[in-house]
């Protein structure tokens, strides 16, 4: 990733500061983003083909849609994770699951995703929408890094994020603009989705490169490498 047209722009907004912007959005998050993401994130858990009695995580879990989506899928025997940075987002998908008689299948955390607070091969699936592309660029292995920890061998990721794989558009380049101007405020960024994966040493197993709002986006499913020795 040498050339210009390679670079991934950086993150330089702190945690504190990512945290806060979420706590303060999180109520009304649905209403302005939410609804653009709904059809992408929900094909990207589909996709991920969760089965009853499953143990699933989901990282960025926001407001909780795709918890609940899971939720539903592992059934009664299954349980469902969820780490995110935003307390406030953590209340919100609360209130959702409660709302949808699914809390008890789902245990919730507020942290950080690049030192996740569980066991070693723990998960059958791991899950991100429009999450990978809020970590700073060296940051980006780490987190797979840690997925990688978490997932059982065979276990599945699932990745639904902003892309720089997918073409360089004007829309494209004009988030990386607004993202270099007010990066306090604008803290996605495209990046190389299935690259990343790949080089955390992931197998691909599936990828469909979509159009969010215009913004070129991709959806990626991949295994954790199954070692026999």
């Amino acid at each position: 990733m040498d050339s210009q047209d390679d670079k991934i722009l950086r993150v330089h907004r702190t945690k504190a500061q990512t945290k806060e912007s979420y706590d303060k959005i999180s109520w009304f998050y649905d209403y302005f983003a939410g609804v653009f993401e709904k059809k992408f994130r929900n094909m990207a858990v589909e996709q991920l083909k969760i089965k009853e009695g499953e143990s699933v995580l989901e990282i960025g879990f926001g407001t909780g849609h795709c918890l609940k989506q899971m939720a539903q899928s592992v059934g009664e025997n299954g349980q469902v994770y969820g780490i995110d940075i935003s307390s406030g987002m953590l209340e919100v998908s609360k209130r959702r699951l409660e709302k949808a008689g699914l809390l008890d299948r789902v245990d919730l955390c507020c942290g950080d995703a690049l030192k996740m607070p569980y066991g070693y091969n723990k998960f059958d699936a791991v899950f991100m929408s429009l999450t990978l592309e809020l970590f700073d660029t060296p940051e980006i292995p780490k987190v797979l890094g840690e997925i990688k920890r978490v997932l059982r061998s065979g276990g599945r990721l699932g990745v639904f994020s902003m892309s720089k794989e997918n073409g360089n558009s004007l829309l494209m380049r004009l988030c990386e603009w607004a993202h270099e101007k007010f990066p306090k405020y604008i803290d996605c960024r495209p990046i190389y989705v299935e690259r990343s994966i790949k080089e955390a040493g992931f197998n691909i197993e599936y990828k469909k490169k979509v159009g969010l709002v215009g913004l070129p986006a991709e959806i990626v499913i991949a295994v954790r490498v199954i070692y026999d020795f």
